[in-house]
């Protein structure tokens, strides 16, 4: 991992997140130059504390609370008010391994040094991590400013041993379970319970997992495009280097060199007159679709980066000028947008593999049997696989939208502008998910019509994605429920378990 054995706010890298979050990776200690800053940021809390210093959050209420004193003998008080008031989501629950990202991103903001919090707040969240002790929260009720308030919230609950957790694979009180695991209920200090819930991890965290989700689709939407290009015999002419310099964006060079790689040594691919002059947008443009979608992803990517080491706090807290600076740190626009972003490049993913799908099972566009079966009528073969894409690749229509262009004020207007990037980011997760049953329903389809042009003519790399396929699916000589192998494929899509025959993945 590229944090090794320590985080310290400055060097969690996506790769990270992702072990920790899917793979169970060891969960790391906290950084000694983390620990020095953290302790630095605290005594300016302790210090506006003791000299009774208007500060934000510190020794005042919240939002259009903000001009509120709190007494000395309120400010515990304050902070555990503050966590309880806010744990006000609801609806579905959050995935797992979205709750293990968030706990691990906001124990690395917190150990950045300018939330004021004290070494044992980051401990007790690392502590959660390793007992795999996860907060239940609600996936609903985040406007993306002040960052992900309500998801925080119901995470800050458990510490103090408030709320439900699941531990041990069942859904429990939170007090109880840390009894049981040995560990103390959090008291909290003054600025220790806004520091909990004002950030974006609920958004980071599904970004996160979203472009290492994202990254393997590229790859299998490659090679599924490849293995529809190969058994409708298309003219490879078009995913030429020279076409691609020609018009130079990374991603375009990048998907067409792969379609060469993956249709080497092909006895179907034909030349263009051969059989037409020329494909169908849906196989010919795919170097230009897919590389849009990836020049996508790598924008995207560098702006989780730059958000997984980024202090989201609000007020934050500058030892060396002895300040406590409120500021908008914790506001989701940078995310909402790249995560709107990255959902349409998701389903355009799925649009194109679609069409695709849909030439495959056609017969006037195919040259095959009609749905890839040989005794048409008596069986459906694969008509319905496209049905199924095709209402996924609508239902992504509607997801596509963007949430980030949408705004409604809270705080009785004191924050009067807020992102709406959670709601980017679920969408974006429901269109991955989307995206990879249809391009695991185009390589089944591939498969299928592979075996009946001749399998063993495939290039070398679309030769592969037939294995692949055909380790979950047998040949389709009978109709059979459909739904349980676009399942088990896309299951093995999402696992990385797709052979990797590009160099540069």
């Amino acid at each position: 991992m590229s944090m090794a054995d320590s985080i310290d706010g400055e060097h969690l890298s996506i790769e990270d997140v992702v072990a920790i979050a899917w793979k169970r990776a060891p969960i790391p200690a906290i950084s000694a130059p983390a620990l020095r800053r953290m302790a630095e940021s605290r005594q300016v809390v302790e210090r506006a504390v003791e000299a009774d210093r208007p500060a934000y959050g510190i020794t005042t209420g919240f939002g259009r609370f903000q001009d509120v004193a709190i007494p000395a003998d309120s400010r515990r008080e304050l902070q555990k008010n503050l966590i309880r008031s806010h744990a006000a989501g609801v609806g579905p629950l959050l995935p797992a391994e979205v709750v293990r990202a968030m706990l691990i991103l906001r124990a690395n903001a917190l150990a950045k040094g300018y939330s004021g919090v004290r070494a044992v707040v980051v401990e007790r969240l690392l502590d959660l991590l390793r007992h795999d002790i996860l907060p239940a929260i609600p996936s609903r009720g985040s406007v993306g400013a002040s960052g992900d308030l309500a998801p925080l919230a119901h995470l800050g609950l458990a510490l103090l041993g408030e709320g439900e957790v699941f531990y041990r694979g069942e859904r429990r009180e939170a007090g109880e379970v840390l009894r049981q695991a040995g560990l103390d209920r959090l008291e909290l200090e003054a600025k220790e319970g806004l520091a909990l819930i004002n950030g974006t991890q609920m958004m980071t965290a599904y970004g996160a997992l979203l472009i290492a989700r994202a990254r393997q689709l590229a790859d299998a939407a490659d090679m599924a495009a490849a293995l529809s290009v190969d058994v409708l015999r298309g003219i490879p002419d078009a995913f030429m280097a020279e076409v691609a310099a020609v018009r130079p964006h990374p991603g375009h060079a990048l998907v067409a060199s792969h379609l060469r790689t993956a249709l080497s040594g092909s006895r179907l691919t034909t030349r263009p007159g051969e059989l037409r002059v020329q494909d169908a947008y849906s196989l010919r443009c795919t170097p230009q679709v897919h590389g849009a979608a990836r020049d996508a992803l790598a924008h995207v990517a560098e702006v989780v980066a730059r958000e997984l080491n980024a202090a989201t706090d609000n007020p934050l807290i500058f030892a060396e000028q002895d300040q406590v600076v409120s500021a908008g740190n914790f506001h989701g626009e940078p995310l909402a947008l790249t995560l709107d972003y990255l959902g349409m490049a998701l389903a355009e993913w799925a649009s194109i593999s679609e069409r695709r799908l849909e030439r495959m099972v056609n017969p006037a566009l195919s040259g095959l049997p009609a749905f890839l079966i040989e005794d048409g009528g008596l069986h459906s073969g694969l008509m319905l696989a496209q049905y199924t894409a095709a209402a996924l690749v609508s239902e992504n229509k509607v997801l596509a939208h963007p949430a980030s262009v949408d705004s409604i004020p809270t705080s009785a207007n004191q924050e009067d502008h807020v992102s709406m990037g959670s709601i980017s980011a679920e969408k974006a997760w429901r269109i991955q998910a989307n995206a990879e049953y249809v391009v695991a329903a185009e390589l089944i389809a591939g498969a299928q019509a592979a075996d009946i042009v001749g399998a063993d003519k495939l290039g070398l790399g679309t030769a592969q994605a037939y294995r692949f396929v055909r380790e979950s699916v047998s040949f389709r000589d009978r109709d059979r429920p459909l739904g349980v192998e676009i399942e088990a494929v896309a299951a093995r899509l999402q696992a990385g378990e797709f052979p990797h025959i590009f160099a540069d993945s």
